[in-house]
């Protein structure tokens, strides 16, 4: 392990809550061909896993059902911390979190929404209580990351 990392550890409950307050993620997964295909997406992080929502066709749909091997990364900066002598010491004031993991696409309809309401939450409170479409449920994909491992940093 690097030393910032050993040094720079997030805390699991500071995982947790910069999890839950993230507002996108970076999705990674492996394209057909073996290249690394990276798409920035909202998400909801449920019960210990990552869970995203889009169409039912496309790239990440089709690299999550060729290979379930991901990764998703969050990050916030926080400022800048200004050299003194030159522009090469300027810092990143930041928190990170990696996941490595495995992925799915849901397909029990009632998890499904169960999950679609907790994007709502997030995402769209003032329409938390009203009920999701049924076509629009069985018409959204949703991807399941099962966290294999999961390491946080900082810089402060």
């Amino acid at each position: 392990m690097q030393y910032r990392m050993k040094r720079f550890q997030l805390t699991p409950e500071e995982i947790d809550e910069l999890l839950q307050r993230a507002e996108s993620g970076r999705f990674g997964s492996i394209r057909e061909d073996g290249y690394p295909y990276v798409i920035a997406m909202h998400f909801v992080y449920y019960k210990g896993k990552i869970y995203m929502h889009g169409l039912p066709k496309g790239q990440k749909i089709d690299n999550v059902n060729n290979n379930s091997k991901v990764c998703f990364e969050v990050d916030e900066l926080l400022g800048l911390q200004p050299g003194e002598k030159v522009a090469c010491d300027t810092e990143a004031v930041y928190n990170s979190v990696v996941i490595t993991g495995t992925a799915q696409i849901l397909t029990e309809i009632d998890y499904k929404r169960e999950v679609l309401n907790k994007l709502v939450e997030k995402y769209t409170p003032q329409f938390i209580g009203k009920d999701l479409p049924e076509n629009m449920i069985k018409g959204t994909a949703v991807i399941e990351i099962e966290v294999l491992e999961c390491t946080g940093k900082y810089h402060k």
